[in-house]
């Protein structure tokens, strides 16, 4: 009988854990002083275990430690030294220096980030367009300022706000903050970087005009929508040439204030009023780039639902929904213990040819995480082996 042509030395877990290069670990131990007067459980052990709680969707500590004690005899392939307690792993993620995980993070993204991008946007706008929102994890507990809502058994409900950037070309997150649920979405306006190569596109919840007064005298363009009761005065009505996208209603110049403590200054930005036939609403958006078409606006803004998707991958497809800590540095290491995975899972998903829906992905390589099976390979022809299989069975029962 033929043999299976999918076979592989390393698990799949393995070989998805030597996407990380063990230098990008080490460096990063090395700046952040993660390892400092640490015996046995180190960073990278500390970061394996908690990469195996979110690929098998591990809702608690017993669970992961369980599960990895049975791995013992099994961990080489995928470099793991030190099967963690639930006691021990608790301890680290209380105590490790979250950063560790976040240089971790970067540095996956600056290795892969060019891989997974796409450069048609950039292409055509000749400028990078990035996209930035917050979603929050509801946390039973209060670890963070309350959101202020309570759960049917009446517990207080806390939450963290996770704020995002991600490239409009590369759909994976680079750069994360974290505030609680009741912090103000404005104040991630301060963390952001300004330059004359970059456009914001963002929701009306970040609206803050001396934000939009900072972005244009650093060259910087923004998209938003401006808020309903909103106060502006016309300066110019722009004429909608004919060959305009028919769902511009109008394209107007306007000029709104701008309040810094005392002292109160004008700022001119541009307001198009946009109809979308698919959702059969109106939208108004503002915006400080004057040179581009009035439907390129809207079609600027509607790449925004890019970073919703991202959202709803991430809550759908990994464990945010029951956290191994009680504490915030446990809720923020599986946070981006949760980015790494769904980084290399990207990566993956990019090096195929066949298309596989990332909810297919993530559900294939849960189920076969200890199985030695070349990854790829089977993912490239996942019916291979059911055809020699069906080829071997036929001709036994010719003779």
């Amino acid at each position: 009988m033929s043999k299976s042509k999918h076979f592989s030395t390393k698990s799949v877990f393995g070989q998805l854990i030597s996407l990380i290069d063990e230098k990008i670990i080490k460096n990063a131990v090395k700046s952040t002083n993660a390892d400092r007067y640490v015996k046995k459980f180190t960073t990278k052990d500390h970061l394996i275990s908690m990469l195996f709680c979110s690929f098998a969707k591990c809702n608690s500590l017993r669970e992961v430690s369980g599960a990895m004690l049975g791995l013992s005899g099994k961990t080489e392939n995928f470099q793991l030294s030190h099967i963690p307690k639930r006691s021990t792993l608790s301890d680290a993620n209380k105590n490790r220096d979250v950063e560790v995980f976040a240089e971790i993070y970067q540095k996956l993204l600056k290795q892969y980030g060019s891989f997974l991008s796409d450069s048609r946007i950039k292409d055509v706008i000749r400028k990078q367009v990035k996209i930035f929102d917050s979603s929050t994890i509801s946390l039973f507990k209060d670890i963070m300022k309350c959101v202020g809502r309570k759960s049917k058994e009446g517990k207080s409900k806390g939450g963290i706000k996770v704020h995002t950037v991600i490239n409009a070309d590369e759909q994976v997150p680079n750069m994360v903050w974290f505030s609680s649920a009741a912090t103000n979405d404005q104040k991630f306006l301060d963390k952001l970087q300004c330059d004359d190569n970059t456009i914001y596109v963002f929701d009306k919840g970040y609206n803050d005009y001396k934000a939009f007064k900072h972005f244009t005298e650093k060259g910087t363009g923004f998209v938003t929508r401006i808020k309903n009761n909103a106060l502006y005065d016309v300066v110019e009505q722009i004429e909608v040439p004919e060959d305009i996208h028919s769902g511009v209603l109008q394209d107007e110049i306007i000029e709104i204030e701008v309040k810094e403590g005392k002292k109160v200054s004008k700022l001119k930005v541009r307001k198009v009023k946009f109809y979308d036939r698919a959702n059969k609403r109106e939208f108004e958006f503002i915006t400080n780039l004057f040179e581009l078409r009035a439907d390129f606006i809207a079609a600027l803004y509607k790449i925004r639902w890019q970073i919703e998707l991202l959202f709803k991958q991430l809550k759908q497809n990994f464990p945010l929904k029951y956290f191994l800590g009680d504490n915030e540095n446990a809720i923020k290491i599986q946070i981006y213990c949760v980015l790494i995975v769904n980084l290399l899972l990207s990566v993956v998903k990019k090096r195929l040819k066949r298309n596989w829906a990332f909810s297919n992905l993530v559900s294939f390589c849960k189920i076969h995480l200890f199985n030695y099976i070349n990854l790829m390979k089977f993912l490239e022809h996942p019916e291979k082996d059911w055809e020699i299989e069906r080829h071997d069975s036929v001709q036994l029962t010719l003779f």
